[in-house]
């Protein structure tokens, strides 16, 4: 295997692209049939199927509209590899559309194949983002 398709190089670039926004590198890091579910009760838990809905709808419709674009910031506290899956946890402070603070912790299982990620499991206070994201769906 070599470094640019190990488990955890693959996250990091990914990781990387997310901060800098760099959509084209985004998409790159997606198996063409990945799949991306949030296991709580959001209105995007999806599933979301295939990297172009996971890039065009899922992350566009996060990142763009329910925040103030460039309000974010990441860390990435903990990551912990075992073969090709990996668990992250990690923490986002924005602004949302509406202009309130938003600070979430998240923890994501990715799991990854031929130097892409494959599939992602994501966890996270829905109650509050939902609150705070989505208040029309209270």
């Amino acid at each position: 295997m070599s470094s640019a398709t190990e488990p955890k190089q693959v996250l990091h670039r990914y990781l990387d692209a997310l901060v800098a926004g760099d959509i084209d590198t985004i998409r790159d890091s997606f198996t063409e049939d990945a799949t991306w579910t949030i296991k709580a009760d959001l209105p995007i838990a999806g599933p979301w199927h295939g990297r172009d809905q996971i890039v065009d709808e899922f992350l566009a419709a996060v990142m763009g509209e329910r925040f103030i674009p460039g309000s974010h910031v990441f860390e990435f506290p903990t990551m912990i590899a075992d073969g090709d899956t990996i668990a992250l946890e990690w923490h986002v402070s924005a602004r949302s559309a509406a202009g309130d603070p938003y600070e979430n912790d998240y923890c994501g299982i990715f799991v990854i194949q031929d130097g892409k990620i494959a599939a992602v499991r994501e966890y996270l206070d829905s109650g509050y983002a939902t609150r705070v994201l989505f208040p029309e769906a209270i």
